[in-house]
């Protein structure tokens, strides 16, 4: 019996030895001098950042500078007009793993890097999966996932003007930029965007956008930009019913 004994608490600790290996693999080893994201978080604005992150989605670029949303395991970077070359900007493939060193800024509530370079790595890719942030709507928590790969469940289409259209153009002549819409949930309603740099006219969720009526309920996924409160750049919409 107490040979069992003994043999249960070997493998129990092997298997605690295991968990917490896995929880420090999942927050990932970060290189020397690179920031974790709790100390990218705490970094004074107008600071000096340096931080490894992986890119989910390129949003433009033009006279060498890259818009790109990067995220680790622990949280998400928002890298705005970072010097790139055409050439390395087709390398910035999903997944792909980079070191960026650039300076923390805040515009409108949305911290981002600027006035920054950067370095492709070695890496296994990594593609974060959309999470549901729909419960923490109107709640001061969302913030902490400000630039994450999210989703929203079950909103509600509502009208976007006293007109009662269901979307807006920011470019309604041309269709050459932005659309916007609102949906609500538990009784609030609340700002969404199609940021055309990101999702074109010629896109899945542009389309499915402008196919829109009030009323539809719909699921969503996108980045959570921030621009005086909560603004996602959605980049998927499907109607529930």
């Amino acid at each position: 019996m107490k040979k069992f004994f003994a043999m249960l608490l070997v493998l129990v600790l092997a298997l605690s030895c295991c968990a917490a290996f896995a929880e420090e693999t999942e927050k990932e080893v970060k290189s020397e001098g690179v920031m974790t994201y709790e100390e990218y978080v705490a970094a004074d604005v107008d600071s000096e950042v340096v931080i490894e992150a992986y890119v989910q989605a390129k949003q433009s670029w033009w006279d060498d500078k890259a818009t790109v949303y990067t995220q680790d395991h622990d949280g998400a970077y928002f890298c705005y007009n970072m010097t790139c070359s055409e050439e390395d900007y087709a390398k910035l493939l999903p997944g792909t793993k980079i070191k960026v060193t650039g300076y923390k800024s805040e515009w409108a509530g949305e911290v981002e890097i600027i006035d920054a370079t950067f370095e492709i790595e070695e890496g296994e890719p990594y593609v974060a999966e959309a999470l549901d942030v729909t419960a923490l709507l109107g709640t001061d928590e969302l913030i902490a996932h400000q630039n994450e790969f999210v989703s929203f469940k079950g909103l509600t289409i509502e009208a976007y003007d006293e007109n009662g259209a269901a979307f807006a153009y920011k470019n309604e002549a041309e269709k050459t930029d932005d659309l916007y819409f609102k949906a609500s949930y538990n009784g609030t309603t609340y700002d969404f965007c199609v940021e055309y740099y990101l999702c074109g006219s010629d896109t899945d969720v542009y389309k499915a956008v402008e196919a829109l009526n009030v009323g539809d309920v719909v699921d969503l996924e996108g980045f959570l930009y921030w621009y005086e409160g909560a603004n996602p750049h959605v980049t998927a919409l499907t109607v529930a019913k």
